[in-house]
C-alpha cells in the first residue's frame, strides 16, 4: 500500500499537469481565434485592394498634339487636358466598346491616363493600352449584382478581356470619395501619422516628466495620494469622455480646427499619457536601490543619478507603457467623432492644423455603406490599420531593446 504522503504527491503533479494542458489549451484557442480574425480579414481584403477597369487600346500618337518637354512642368495635367485629352480617351473607348460600355467608364478617368503619360511621355508615340476605372453601377454589375442589363454587360466586357478586376495601387494613393471605386485611404493614413505624431510628442515626454517626479521627488502626503489616486482612475476613464472634454476645452480654445490632426492628437495625449504615468511609475520603481546608492556614493546629485542612471535603465519598462498605450490611442474611435473628425476628407490633410480624419474613423463610415463594393474596402483598409499597428510597435519594440540593460 502507497503512504498518504506519495498519493499527495501524485496528486499534485496530476494537478500540475492538468494545469499545463489548460495553459496549452488555452494558448492553442488563441491562437486559433487569431488566425481565424486574420484569414477571414485577408480573404475579405483582397477585393478592397481592387478594383474593376476597362482596358482598351488608345492610339496616341495620332491624335494627340503634345510634345514630351511640356509635360516636364506643373502644368503637365492642364496641358493634356487643352489638347484634348479626354475626347481622346472617350473616342477610343467608346470605338472599341460601343457607345453603352463608354458611358460607364468614370468621368475622370482620362486624370489616370494623363498620370501614366506624364510618368512616360514615350508612350505619347504610340498605342498604350490604358486602364480606366468604370462606374460603381459597372462594378456591381461585374460582381453579379445590381440590373439586368448590366450584368449582361459586364459579362461579355469580362468574355473580351477587357473588364478586369485588377490591383488598384490607387487605393493607397488616394483619399475618400462617394464611390468604392474611387475611394482611398491614403487621406485618412496621413491624418493618423499626424495625430500620432501629435499624441506621442504631448503624451511621452510630459509623462516619463511626470512619473520621475512622483516616484523620485514628490513628498509622501494626501496631495501627492489625491494625485497618484486621481491618474489611476483616468486610466480606467472610459474614452469618450476625454472626447468630451477634447470638444468643451480644446475647441472653445481653438474653434475653427475643428477635425484637426492637432485637436486629435491633444484629446488621445489626454487619453495616453495616465498609462504612460503608471508604467514609468512601476519601471522607475523596479530599479534597484543600489544603483541610486552607487551613484549617490560617488557624488553625483540627485538629477544627476535620476536621469543618468534610473532613467536610462527604466526606459524600456516606459516604452512598454507607451506602446500599450499608443495602440489604444490608434484604435479609438470615439474620442476624434466628439471632435469632429468623421467628416468627409476628399484629400490628404497638408498639415496639423488641416481637416483630416484617422484610419478607425474611415473604417466605421465605410462599414455603415450598403454598398458591398464598401464591405471589401473595409476589410482592405482594416488590414492597412493593423499594418501600421505592427510597424508602429515593431518601431517601438526595437528602440525598447536597443535602451534595456542588465545588472
Amino acid at each position: 500500500m502507497t503512504s498518504p504522503a506519495a498519493n499527495h504527491l501524485k496528486q499534485r503533479y496530476a494537478a500540475e499537469r492538468r494545469f499545463k494542458l489548460i495553459g496549452l489549451a488555452a494558448v492553442m484557442f488563441s491562437g486559433l481565434v487569431l488566425a481565424f480574425l486574420l484569414v477571414t480579414m485577408t480573404s475579405n481584403a483582397l477585393g478592397g485592394f481592387k478594383r474593376w477597369e476597362l482596358q482598351v487600346p488608345v492610339d496616341l500618337a495620332g491624335t494627340l498634339t503634345v510634345d514630351a518637354s511640356q509635360l516636364q512642368g506643373p502644368d503637365a495635367v492642364q496641358v493634356l487636358q487643352g489638347a484634348g485629352l479626354a475626347d481622346v480617351v472617350g473616342f477610343a473607348v467608346a470605338k472599341q466598346v460601343g457607345d453603352v460600355a463608354a458611358a460607364q467608364v468614370q468621368d475622370q478617368a482620362w486624370r489616370e491616363v494623363a498620370a501614366t503619360l506624364i510618368d512616360d511621355p514615350s508612350r505619347l508615340s504610340g498605342t498604350s493600352v490604358v486602364a480606366l476605372p468604370v462606374t460603381d453601377d459597372l462594378a456591381a454589375g461585374a460582381r453579379g449584382e445590381g440590373v439586368d442589363d448590366l450584368k449582361a454587360l459586364a459579362t461579355k466586357l469580362k468574355a473580351e478581356g477587357k473588364l478586369v478586376d485588377a490591383f488598384d495601387w490607387g487605393f493607397l494613393t488616394r483619399s475618400d470619395a462617394t464611390g468604392p471605386q474611387a475611394v482611398g485611404i491614403w487621406g485618412a493614413l496621413k491624418g493618423s501619422m499626424l495625430t500620432m505624431l501629435v499624441t506621442l510628442a504631448l503624451a511621452f515626454p510630459i509623462g516619463v516628466f511626470a512619473a520621475v517626479y512622483l516616484e523620485e521627488y514628490a513628498p509622501r502626503n494626501r496631495w501627492t495620494d489625491w494625485i497618484e489616486i486621481s491618474i489611476n482612475n483616468l486610466a480606467a476613464v472610459p474614452s469618450i469622455i476625454f472626447g468630451l472634454l477634447g470638444l468643451a476645452v480644446f475647441l472653445t480654445i481653438f474653434p475653427n480646427l475643428r477635425s484637426a490632426p492637432l485637436i486629435g492628437g491633444m484629446t488621445l495625449a489626454l487619453m495616453t499619457m495616465p498609462v504612460i504615468v503608471i508604467s514609468g511609475r512601476n519601471a522607475i520603481k523596479a530599479v534597484p536601490p543600489s544603483i541610486r546608492d552607487a551613484a549617490l556614493a560617488v557624488g553625483a546629485s540627485q538629477v544627476q543619478t535620476v536621469f543618468h542612471h534610473v532613467l536610462p535603465l527604466a526606459m524600456p519598462g516606459i516604452l512598454t507603457g507607451t506602446i500599450i498605450g499608443m495602440a489604444r490611442a490608434l484604435g479609438e474611435t470615439a474620442p476624434l467623432l466628439m471632435i469632429g473628425m468623421r467628416a468627409f476628407i476628399a484629400s490628404a490633410p497638408d498639415g496639423f492644423t488641416s481637416p483630416a480624419t484617422v484610419l478607425p474613423v474611415q473604417i466605421f463610415l465605410w462599414s455603415d455603406e450598403i454598398d458591398r463594393g464598401f464591405v471589401e474596402r473595409t476589410s482592405a483598409a482594416i488590414i492597412v490599420l493593423l499594418a501600421f499597428l505592427l510597424v508602429m510597435n515593431g518601431l517601438a519594440i526595437y528602440l525598447r531593446n536597443r535602451f534595456e540593460k542588465r545588472w
